[in-house]
């Protein structure tokens, strides 16, 4: 039995799952193992580091044969760190948070599949009016950067906007219930993020993995201190969710002190990313973090996902009878 949507057809996948271009986390081996295991993995670029940049996206497209993907925070992107993703050959290249436009051009030239994260309806049609071929609807349940949709509604309102491009569902979504309801709400399939994040693979600290095994939905919650303490200028509407710790308790709700109170945070919260200490460096994770019970392969995952979401929609095609 395989599921069959826009997205396994136009990469050849054998599940309709993205892994999240987690920025420090998903790195090249992360993202070649989710593709070899039959589903697209991308490369988290983040705030666009030259060196780490080279270094994972030559490891992508090493270690795998299969199409992968890079993503870029689109209103930090530059020309500059565009070219460099670009030389490494993507099939696929994921935008998210600002304007994509500036950037169209040059990965449509390139051949690479356009893909558009949103978090709202009109951005949406904007995505697809700038040539998106696939369009990521993110729910404000998801872990790291977002707005404040939820993802049930936010779904299918952008599946009916942007019609018919396809669309892929993100937030909240952790095994194969959520990836079958989200192809239930119209998705072309779902793309993950916190789930990939406890793989083996992933690049972020062990015991920052732990701690989203451990942790439970209610524990994450959206903030912007986290952005303040590391001088990243995040337009609104954008905060990220994160695992709640005692310096979230302590600046919470007073961005403006902690901004006063740079020169002495700044130094202690650098130390503490350097050491691990996750009470106040953050943990970015969704609040499907209840799903997560364990650490494991990301191809693991990637099979265990698809079969989950067969048998459920094995079991939906039960529920219906004859009267």
């Amino acid at each position: 039995m395989t599921i069959r949507t826009a997205l396994t057809e136009k990469f050849g996948l054998e599940y309709p799952i993205v892994s999240a271009p987690m920025g420090s986390v998903a790195g090249g081996r992360l993202a070649a193992a989710v593709s070899n295991a039959g589903a697209l993995g991308l490369v988290g670029g983040g705030y666009g580091d030259s060196e780490w940049l080279h270094t994972e996206l030559s490891t992508a497209r090493s270690e795998t044969t299969r199409p992968w993907g890079v993503g870029l925070i689109t209103w930090h992107a530059t020309h500059e760190i565009l070219e460099l993703a670009l030389s490494y050959e993507p099939p696929a290249f994921m935008l998210s948070f600002g304007d994509p436009r500036p950037f169209v051009r040059a990965i449509k030239e390139a051949g690479c599949t356009l893909i558009c994260q949103v978090q709202d309806v009109e951005d949406g049609r904007a995505a697809k009016a700038a040539g998106a071929d696939i369009i990521v609807a993110q729910g404000t349940e998801a872990g790291g950067h977002g707005a404040d949709r939820s993802t049930l509604p936010l779904v299918p309102a952008v599946v009916d906007a942007v019609a018919p491009t396809p669309v892929l569902a993100a937030g909240g979504i952790a095994d194969g219930r959520g990836l079958a309801a989200a192809l239930m709400l119209g998705a072309a399939g779902a793309l993950i993020g916190t789930r990939f994040y406890a793989a083996i693979e992933a690049l972020g600290h062990e015991s920052a993995k732990e701690y989203i095994v451990a942790a439970k939905g209610r524990d994450t919650e959206r903030t912007r201190v986290f952005d303040v303490v590391r001088q990243h200028a995040w337009p609104r509407p954008y905060t990220g969710r994160a695992i709640r710790n005692r310096f979230m308790e302590r600046w919470g709700r007073r961005e403006d002190d902690l901004s006063e109170a740079l020169e002495e945070e700044i130094p202690r919260f650098r130390a503490a990313v350097r050491d691990g200490d996750f009470e106040t460096a953050m943990i970015w994770a969704g609040e499907a973090v209840d799903l997560i019970l364990d650490v494991a392969p990301a191809g693991e995952l990637v099979r265990r996902i698809g079969a989950e979401t067969e048998a459920c929609l094995q079991h939906a095609s039960e529920l219906l009878r004859k009267t």
